[in-house]
């Protein structure tokens, strides 16, 4: 057996080499792995011995000659191929492992990698002769086989393929993406994930689903039951709001919806404002908090059915009370809510990609068209325009003293939204009288703001740019309400 050795990464490499020198191979490795394998006692053949050059133009020219990819691409079963091998003495390659070179980790031109990736396409393409070894979690597995059946499987060489051709495939992707920074939506986009976890079940037991992505950005997992997809799903849906939110804060997802929201002086209240929106809502839903978790707030959260808990930091007291819930999902969340640029969908096979809603409409950016708003209630329409952004379209956000006590969503009429809103306020008990409705985009009739209004209405905040903006102020001038446009809609399917 003959092994080229050319990994970016050393973890590990050793092992493999040691393990295959062992089992009678002959290792050939670049520079910087031939130098790692000769520090570890292992016997290396260094690639300029087959080449005849040593490497060329800072390092840039260094495996990329016919003595290398011969061995690598011949076909044994070609007449034609083994003799051009015999011709030229190159030997043939049986195992090819390359790591490249780290792009992620610092992109700059001279971090493009053109020898390992080439190598590596090579030995894939050639897999029914050659293994394509791609990433050090292969190498036990690897050495296992070889071990046990003295050759590697065409089966195993054909999967080690699959996962060569992911991995140049990946790495292309980064750094065609890190050229094409600035362009919002570039005429190729290319995606490249890998799977972090196989989950149970989709949103319905039938289906499978997996998360592909940086598991760290969904945080640590202190407690519970694995996450789920309708788990992950809802827990991005609350970060993302909890981000736009001044804390302390609360944000209660269910559905992806927030059912509860709210800003306090302290997270405890924070936390039951939340609660208190629609207390039927939340019973089994992901309760986001942006403050540590002290024994007093863990002890109501015990009291609640919470499928995740969501917070940056928990004190050991109030760890040791959550875990009289064993199945409760305890997640310490990063410092940063990781969002890409672009949010994407499947469509027809295809993907629908739009540049992500992200931006946080300032009051200076907004219009107020009738009424005089008081400062109390410009902050409760700045905290119902946040939440609103969040919530399904047709959306609407009724709130008070910064928290949401009425939320319509999902609906194909904005009146009925509004309808729902009023009405989830009223049954849970929330006085109306002097609150703040948020509207996610303009209202095409007058008669959802009258809806509003004759439940206690106050002040009202939306998009504007109806044709029947004129009768929809003079409604709420009547009523001796205030009215604010934005001038920015926020739909969300």
């Amino acid at each position: 057996m003959r092994a080229l050795i050319s990994v970016s990464d050393k973890a590990g490499v050793a092992e493999l080499a040691r393990g295959l020198v062992d089992l009678g191979a002959e290792i050939v490795a670049s520079g910087g792995t031939a130098a790692h394998l000769e520090e570890q006692g292992i016997e290396v053949t260094r690639i300029e011995t087959l080449t005849g050059f040593s490497e060329l133009l800072g390092h840039r020219v260094v495996t990329l000659h016919p003595a290398v990819h011969g061995g690598i691409l011949a076909r044994r079963d070609v007449a034609t191929d083994v003799a051009d091998l015999e011709a030229h003495g190159i030997a043939p390659f049986d195992l090819v492992c390359v790591g490249l070179y780290p792009f992620d980790e610092n992109e700059s031109v001279e971090m493009i990698d053109i020898g390992g990736p080439s190598m590596l396409r090579g030995a894939a393409k050639n897999f029914e002769h050659v293994a394509a070894v791609s990433n050090a979690e292969q190498y036990g597995g690897v050495l296992e086989e070889l071990r046990r059946d003295g050759s590697i499987s065409l089966e195993t060489r054909r999967m080690l393929a699959a996962e060569a051709f992911a991995a140049t495939a990946a790495y292309e992707s980064a750094i065609a993406a890190w050229f094409q920074r600035g362009e919002q939506l570039p005429n190729r986009l290319t995606l490249s994930l890998t799977k972090a976890a196989d989950l149970a079940y989709g949103e319905n037991p039938h289906q499978q689903a997996a998360f592909y992505g940086d598991v760290r950005s969904i945080g640590e997992q202190l407690q519970g039951k694995p996450l789920s997809y309708n788990n992950l799903h809802d827990l991005a849906a609350s970060r993302a709001l909890l981000a736009e939110l001044s804390g302390p804060a609360c944000v209660i997802v269910k559905h992806a919806n927030p059912c509860g929201a709210a800003v306090a002086t302290s997270l405890d209240a924070a936390f039951e404002g939340a609660l208190a929106s629609d207390p039927v809502s939340a019973y089994g839903g992901v309760v986001a908090l942006d403050h540590p978790v002290t024994p007093a707030l863990a002890r109501k959260l015990a009291q609640q059915f919470v499928e995740v808990l969501s917070a940056p930091e928990y004190e050991p007291e109030a760890l040791a009370g959550l875990a009289a819930k064993p199945n409760l999902r305890v997640i310490v969340a990063p410092k940063r809510l990781r969002r890409g640029r672009l949010d994407v969908r499947s469509a027809f096979g295809g993907i629908l990609a739009q540049e992500a809603d992200m931006s946080i409409d300032a009051r200076t950016e907004m219009q107020v068209v009738c009424g005089v708003p008081s400062e109390a209630e410009w902050a409760d329409l700045l905290f119902a325009w946040t939440v609103c952004k969040h919530v399904t379209s047709n959306a609407i956000v009724l709130a008070r003293a910064e928290r949401t006590i009425g939320i319509g969503a999902g609906q194909m009429s904005r009146v009925d939204a509004v309808r729902i809103a009023v009405e989830k306020a009223r049954e849970h008990g929330h006085d109306l009288a002097g609150a703040v409705l948020a509207s996610d985009a303009f209202f095409p009739f007058a008669d959802g703001p009258r809806l509003a209004l004759e439940a206690g209405v106050r002040s009202i905040v939306q998009p504007g740019g109806s044709k029947r903006d004129p009768e929809v102020i003079e409604a709420v001038r009547a009523a001796g309400a205030a009215m604010v446009f934005t001038g920015r809609r926020h739909f969300r399917h």
